[in-house]
């Protein structure tokens, strides 16, 4: 069995408030670097954010439009050469499983022969080894979480983010990514996935009512749904329970409208339930259509629900799309609800994008149909690439 590298043993043994401290000066005295910057993403998933104690001393950079955001959004180590000062600025994306959280910039002395390969592969397992202590260390620190602020979040908004599992993951079979706006004023919207050996769970909610009483609505769907399904019930129990669990707490006068989902990941059999608004679309070699469902119950409308499930199949290369209703009743300016036809053009748009970053995309264009002024309602986009279960290699003596 091969033994942690002193990089991760190091991480391990850290506070979890001083592991970019550690990664510093493990890379400062190895490689007799300049200068170690922990950049991580914002909720809105625009700008990459310097961690420090607050408040920031040092300006956020563009996700856009920056060399740490062409990292960022290649998932690549990315190099700035400075010749005249014989410096290179190696900016590594720092990620887990497919969660972009931010990015590692490193600035190193460099001769004529440049950056060698093995260094670069050296400090890019360095990057990796700090994602996965971020994920650990955010449950015990608040230095990393407060880094990913470009603004104050309202008390509904800090509840949803904390509700959720990241911002996008990534396995062989797929590939997901999702994201909600406004992203530091967010409402009720809400997803949820888990991964099993088999199976794909996917939730997307679009909670009722505004502010407080909607984060409380949400966080009691999600739970009462992870409940059901951590104890090993079926699709249409889980939306069952989390039924009566919204009805027995509010007596119908709260509801929230879900989309329930089990993907078959040998398979790419998709069992649904559609119990209210979000809807699904699907883009398959390049035709952009809906996929029409039997619409049932929100949760927690009436008691005693029964929900049945519906059936259909993703194949390798299908990408869909799940798109809550404070994207279809969006207005522009003068009024005019954002067509199907938008909708459309907004999904064809990005047919090229990786799915971890479709959904940013799509928002900010439905944040330019809509202008500059406050939501009406949140909205939610996420996007799911299907790239089906690889091949097992034959094994056996030829």
């Amino acid at each position: 069995m091969d033994r942690p590298s002193a990089v991760e043993r190091s991480l391990r043994e850290a506070a979890p408030h001083e592991i970019f401290d550690v990664i510093h000066c493990l890379i400062e005295r190895r490689y007799h670097s300049r200068a170690v910057e922990l950049l991580m993403a914002d909720y809105a998933m625009t700008r990459l954010q310097p961690v420090g104690i607050l408040p920031h001393t040092r300006p956020p950079v563009s996700v856009h439009e920056s060399a740490p955001g062409r990292a960022f959004g290649a998932q690549e180590p990315h190099c700035v050469y400075d010749g005249s000062a014989s410096t290179v600025v190696v900016h590594l994306p720092v990620s887990v499983r497919g969660d972009r959280l931010g990015v590692l910039s490193v600035t190193l002395l460099v001769g004529g022969e440049g950056l060698s390969a093995e260094v670069l592969e050296e400090l890019q397992e360095c990057a990796d080894a700090l994602a996965h202590e971020l994920v650990v260390a955010e449950r015990d620190t608040d230095l990393f979480l407060q880094a990913r602020r470009a603004e104050r979040l309202t008390l509904a908004a800090e509840m949803q983010w904390q509700l959720l599992p990241g911002r996008s993951c990534a396995r062989p079979e797929y590939s997901l990514g999702a994201q909600l706006e406004p992203a530091y004023a967010i409402f009720g919207d809400s997803f949820d996935w888990s991964a099993a050996a088999d199976d794909l769970f996917v939730t997307v909610s679009n909670g009722m009512g505004e502010g407080i009483n909607a984060a409380l609505l949400t966080n009691l769907a999600i739970n009462a749904l992870r409940n059901a399904r951590r104890a090993g019930l079926d699709l249409s129990t889980q939306a069952y329970l989390a039924d009566q669990a919204i009805y027995g707490q509010h007596q119908g006068s709260q509801y929230l409208s879900t989309l329930l989902l089990r993907f078959h990941l040998p398979t790419g059999d998709v069992e649904i339930i559609d119990a209210g608004s979000p809807r699904v679309w699907r883009v398959r070699r390049g035709v952009v259509e809906p996929i029409e469902l039997e619409a049932q119950m929100p949760l927690g409308m009436f008691e005693d629900t029964v929900y049945v499930s519906q059936h259909f199949e993703v194949q390798p290369g299908d990408r869909l799309l799940f798109i809550s209703d404070g994207v279809y009743d969006a207005l522009s300016p003068g009024g005019e609800k954002y067509s199907v036809r938008a909708l459309t053009r907004s999904i064809t748009s990005t047919r090229l994008l990786p799915a971890s970053q479709v959904p940013r995309a799509m928002l900010q264009e439905l944040l330019g149909y809509r202008g500059s002024g406050p939501a009406v309602d949140d909205s939610l986009v996420m996007c799911l690439d299907w790239h089906g279960r690889p091949a097992r290699p034959l094994t056996g003596a030829v």
